[in-house]
């Protein structure tokens, strides 16, 4: 089954990511800025992030991939939880925005910004407990999050069936 939240849009432009935090550390592998069109992700498609300034707006990773624009937002999310899925959904997005723990929708993806409102978002909404949210200003944008990649794709395949099937 292809849910289609990673990708390519018409125009050329990637969209959404995945990444995992190294038992452990800090550091963390994130696909690679544009590799959503690729039919199967490798390591060599991820850049691994060893450091980050969320007030400098800078990532430091290692690897032939270029980090994501995202990284930053994985990072802040990485204080709490073990995997990360942003995504794209166009139908989703509609469904959850401002009735999920959404992002404001003046704050760009990619930035210190967003790093601070899921700060926010996990301090004053129940966004950790519901391990997902909404990126109000990012266009399609949502992430979910969990303990590991398949914790984090059972809190995404559990809103999109419920949608789906008209549930919530």
């Amino acid at each position: 089954m292809q849910l289609q939240v990673l990708g390519v849009h018409a125009s050329g432009i990637g969209f959404g990511n995945i990444s995992v935090r190294q038992r452990g550390t800090q550091r963390f592998h994130i696909s690679g800025s544009g590799t959503g069109g690729l039919g199967e992700l490798r390591l060599r498609d991820c850049a691994c992030v060893t450091a980050c300034d969320f007030a400098q707006n800078w990532v430091r990773s290692e690897g032939v991939a270029l980090a994501s624009s995202e990284s930053l937002t994985h990072a802040a999310l990485y204080e709490a939880i073990g995997a990360v899925i942003h995504g794209h959904n166009a139908d989703l997005w509609k469904q959850l925005r401002g009735v999920a723990p959404t992002t404001s929708s003046d704050v760009e993806y990619g930035t210190p910004a967003m790093a601070k409102e899921v700060g926010r978002l996990f301090r004053e909404t129940d966004a950790r407990t519901r391990r997902l949210f909404v990126m109000g200003g990012h266009a399609d944008g949502f992430v979910t999050f969990g303990r590991d990649l398949r914790d984090a794709l059972a809190v995404l395949m559990h809103e999109l069936c419920s949608r789906q099937s008209g549930g919530r």
